[in-house]
């Protein structure tokens, strides 16, 4: 009998949702990566490794700097999301800086 974590029942619950709500011709994945690379960031720094941002950082920062691979109208919001997160781990890393 195995026993299944709460992650296992999350990955389970995903996957019965995407069969059910993906056609045969839809992409498989729901996030594109930039999302997810996001959502990893904000994560590390919720769990304070500021290296980790830094890299994920860094790695969002060539995917949205780069000339796009389709055109879809989202470079502004990722521009906006991108600075947003610098500024979040510029102000994670200095926490004192606007005390008075």
């Amino acid at each position: 009998m195995r026993h299944e974590t709460a992650a296992d029942e999350i990955q389970l619950r995903d996957h019965e949702d995407s069969r059910e709500a993906v056609s045969p011709s839809a992409p498989r994945y729901s996030r594109r990566l930039s999302d997810k690379i996001l959502i990893a960031f904000h994560q590390a720094c919720d769990q304070s490794d500021f290296e980790v941002a830094d890299r994920l950082l860094h790695i969002l920062e060539i995917m949205v700097t780069r000339r796009p691979l389709t055109p879809d109208g989202n470079r502004r919001r990722n521009m906006e999301g991108l600075v947003a997160a610098h500024e979040r781990l510029w102000y994670l890393r200095h926490p004192n800086s606007f005390e008075r």
